[in-house]
């Protein structure tokens, strides 16, 4: 939970663990036995093991076998673009990687890598102004030449602004033209439905074309910190990162973590039984606290797809203007509020939001981003006292102004 006396508001970044995550896993870690053993302690363990994994899958659209359990998202990111791109540069030669602006950075960063060391050639797709990939663009990317193409990758939903992606149509683009495509659901897990399989059917996807991963990561739903998950159609050959064992497929090797399993699991099993009746309460509760900001900060921009089912239940995205986020996220962190901003900071430098730089807004508004997110312990009391601490914080973050963008490192 929270700490005391904190208002609590950054449920993107994580959320805070379920009750009946951290009691599967306190009653897991009681075990003892190496999964990989095969005396019956090791077993037990397995089979352990095995029933979170079968209750993983259930929530996700795939068949036990296909989970690959991983540290967290951004090492399932990673295998999954990778292991991708190795794979089908080394059977087709294909070097050509297509991936939406405005990512994650786990995704943004894999494919730099891939990039300047691998000789991946990435080609970055335009979004619109709501923060939702170009399909044209895509489309005509892949119809200049899709045999070069090595896989597409992006999100579910974007991470920062909240924006559904177009994903049948993305999927079905991937499976006409022959294309793996790998789906970041960090942030879009526990929200919005999700069925591999089913995608697949309804695109009539081919063997290892079309949607064939997706990453999804446990802290996100209520689930321990450290593990996550790579969901990979059984069709699919990918080249691993880890070495060692062979465990998962010969895809992840290592020990697998049980306890983290088993909690993983539980919060999966929660957050998908209770989505809908949850979404809703969240969504009353965005609303509110969108029309609570547009009341105290009227010229503060709602960023993101403002219609209903357009964009994630809990989040609320807005370019204030005139003011650093920076700024006004430690303001309201002084008065007791938890948010994010759009932004990475560098060197101490202010960063502005590269989502809202690839949706066409300015600098200046991109370097105001303030994300506000909700989640499973977030009340009216919570949205009430943010609303009550902004007005006082945004006066002073606008009087502050905008940070000077050099440094004594530019001289």
């Amino acid at each position: 939970m929270p700490q005391a006396g904190t208002v609590y508001l950054d449920h993107a970044a994580t959320t805070p663990i379920r009750p009946e995550a951290l009691e599967a896993m306190t009653e897991a870690l009681r075990l003892v036995g190496n999964p990989s053993s095969i005396h019956s302690a090791g077993q037990g363990a397995r089979r352990l093991l095995e029933e979170s994994r079968e209750q993983v899958a259930a929530t996700l659209g795939v068949d036990p076998i296909e989970v690959v359990f991983t540290a967290g998202g951004t090492e399932a990111v990673n295998l999954a673009i990778k292991g991708l791109f190795w794979r089908r540069r080394l059977e087709t030669g294909a070097r050509r990687i297509l991936v939406p602006a405005g990512e994650h950075h786990a995704t943004i960063d894999t494919v730099e890598w891939l990039a300047g060391l691998e000789g991946a050639e990435v080609e970055e797709i335009p979004l619109d102004g709501l923060g939702r990939v170009r399909v044209d663009a895509l489309a005509a990317a892949l119809e200049r030449d899709a045999p070069s193409v090595a896989l597409v990758t992006m999100l579910w939903a974007n991470n920062e602004v909240g924006t559904i992606e177009p994903v049948r149509e993305v999927a079905g683009l991937a499976a006409r033209a022959g294309v793996p495509l790998h789906l970041d659901a960090v942030a879009a897990y526990g929200h919005v439905p999700i069925d591999l399989h089913a995608l697949r059917r309804e695109t009539h996807a081919p063997a290892g074309a079309g949607l064939v991963a997706i990453s999804v990561s446990a802290h996100k739903i209520g689930g321990p910190v450290g593990v996550g998950a790579l969901e990979l159609d059984r069709s699919t050959r990918l080249e691993p990162l880890l070495h060692g064992g062979g465990q998962q497929r010969r895809i992840r090797s290592g020990t697998q973590d049980v306890a983290a399993a088993a909690g993983f699991a539980a919060a999966a099993r929660v957050a998908v039984s209770r989505r809908d009746e949850e979404n809703e309460r969240m969504s009353r509760l965005r609303d509110r606290l969108v029309a609570g900001v547009a009341s105290a900060v009227p010229d503060a921009r709602l960023s993101g797809d403002p219609e209903p089912g357009g964009r994630l239940p809990g989040t609320a995205h807005f370019a204030f203007p005139g003011c650093e986020g920076d700024s006004l996220l430690f303001l309201l962190d002084a008065a007791g509020v938890a948010v994010s901003t759009g932004s990475a900071c560098q060197a101490g430098v202010p960063e502005p939001s590269h989502v809202l730089l690839a949706m066409g807004r300015t600098e200046e508004e991109a370097r105001g981003a303030l994300r506000i997110t909700l989640g499973w312990t977030t009340t009216e009391a919570d949205v009430d006292a943010f609303l009550a601490a902004l007005p006082a914080a945004y006066e002073r973050a606008a009087r502050a102004g905008m940070a000077a963008r050099a440094t004594s490192f530019d001289r």
